[in-house]
């Protein structure tokens, strides 16, 4: 019998998950089966204890619920405790393992993929949710020249310079007071592009050579990388990648093997 993974979530039906790692065991000849699992908005530790009955050795978590994912767990990667959010568990006996694995991918994808230098960069994220939380501890890992968090409601953004202004150079603003200032790496981190929407920016963030990356991703430019575009950002990237180093970290933390990702990161983005 193949080891059984799964990624919990609702909705879960638009996952590419599934894809993703049926192509990284194919890659690497691991024995596994890996499905998708709609569980109930209150059903998620309930959903999480059938799985592991059936001997389910692992999962990913994605939204709503990666706060709960966080609360089951019996121990804490650094990333995770510090994001206090969890997307990847991994079963062991009696022990359920939380990781984030979610700004590992973010990073990987930005200095790997895009041979981009994050330290001494000057970097904005902007967003102050759970997706800008999770990715907070691997960007200041990478000692950026300062990190500026961005958002709509200053407080939530000066809570979370609060919080992991032990780890780096980190600031906090909303988006007016951004106006003026430069930075190489402007990261949208807010869930605008997926109703088409663009975050507050001032024109003339984009600093010469920047690298526009926004973590969602679609058919075409997201609203934010169009206006980016714009604004003269000569690097353009969206979350195609992220998705798959992501994914790449979980399958190592289940495998102890590292799949080549960009075969499956073209596979997923045909144009290119």
């Amino acid at each position: 019998m193949p080891d059984l993974y799964a990624v919990i979530g609702n909705p879960i039906a638009h996952s590419k998950s599934p894809l993703i790692h049926a192509e990284f065991s194919r890659q690497t000849g691991q024995d596994m089966r890996y499905e998708a699992i709609l569980a109930p908005l209150d059903g998620f530790v309930m959903a999480v204890a059938i799985f592991r009955k059936c001997g389910g050795k692992g999962v990913n978590v994605t939204v709503p619920f990666k706060l709960e994912a966080c609360k089951i767990s019996t121990r804490l990667t650094e990333r995770a405790a510090a994001a206090q959010a969890v997307n990847t568990l991994v079963f062991d006996s009696d022990e359920i393992l939380g990781d984030n694995t979610d700004g590992t991918g973010l990073v990987r994808d930005i200095v790997v993929n895009l041979d981009f230098v994050i330290a001494g960069k000057r970097v904005l994220l902007m967003g102050a949710g759970g997706a800008a939380r999770g990715v907070l501890l691997p960007l200041l890992e990478h000692q950026p020249q300062l990190l500026t968090i961005a958002n709509r409601t200053a407080q939530k953004a000066c809570e979370l310079q609060q919080q992991f202004s032990a780890y780096g150079s980190i600031a906090s603003s909303n988006y007016a007071d951004l106006a003026g200032q430069r930075f190489d790496i402007v990261i949208n981190a807010t869930s605008a592009s997926l109703s088409g929407e663009l975050p507050s920016l001032p024109a003339g963030v984009f600093a010469a050579e920047s690298l526009a990356y926004d973590m969602m991703y679609g058919n075409g430019l997201t609203p934010f990388l169009q206006f980016a575009q714009q604004q003269g950002a000569t690097h353009l990237a969206d979350g195609i990648g992220m998705l798959v180093e992501q994914a790449a970290e979980s399958f190592f933390l289940w495998r102890g093997v590292r799949p080549e990702t960009g075969p499956v990161i073209a596979m997923l983005r045909p144009e290119t």
